[in-house]
């Protein structure tokens, strides 16, 4: 498995890693950023950094009979996962600001599902898919993400296995530090995207 520092420099080399004035999808403002569209779009880089990921689920988590992604970060991830741990991997979708399940894609009842996404921050994303795996009336065994920026503002209540955990300050917008105050703020998820 990958070392923090490993993984640090390889988020580094691929500009994954950005420094700036960022408006995070969950309205929190922060002055790094990850793009790990930067990362996955560079496959021999990221190769490692996906194995070592796959490692430490089937090190945490026995039994998976599917694997679920939130559109649109969490596609590439969930279906590297789903590659490199031979298990099933669908994806949910946003119509109309909601998470819903798509192009004739199922969860079984009493299934094992894991949720795996790029980043977790707030949470919000995996627990919207949670409850696309409550209705269906399986069980979401856990989550997993390429990097857990969470701290402890998460909403998950289960075990986040990450490939790597950043501590990176987020602040609300009536309580930003003054090095963010005096550069523009921009938006660079795809949660708001029409």
């Amino acid at each position: 498995m990958l070392s923090y520092e490993e993984s640090l420099k390889i988020l580094k080399e691929t500009n994954a890693l950005l420094e700036g004035h960022f408006i995070l999808s969950s309205g929190l403002h922060s002055g790094q950023y990850i793009q790990c569209a930067q990362l996955l779009s560079k496959p021999l880089k990221s190769a490692n950094f996906c194995k070592s990921l796959a490692e430490k689920i089937s090190n945490e988590f026995k039994e998976i009979d599917l694997i679920l992604s939130p559109a649109m970060g969490g596609i590439i991830i969930g279906f590297e996962m789903g590659k490199l741990l031979k298990k099933e991997t669908i994806f949910s979708e946003r119509v109309e600001g909601k998470f819903q399940l798509r192009r004739d894609f199922k969860i079984l009842k009493n299934s094992k599902v894991l949720i795996v996404e790029d980043v977790i921050t707030t949470g919000k994303s995996s627990i919207e898919c949670s409850k696309l795996v409550e209705i269906a009336e399986a069980e979401v065994i856990g989550f997993a993400c390429l990097i857990n920026r969470s701290n402890v503002d998460t909403i998950i209540d289960k075990k986040i296995v990450s490939q790597i955990e950043l501590h990176i300050p987020t602040y609300k917008e009536n309580a930003l530090p003054e090095h963010l105050i005096s550069l523009p703020g921009i938006k660079p998820g795809s949660r708001e995207l029409k």
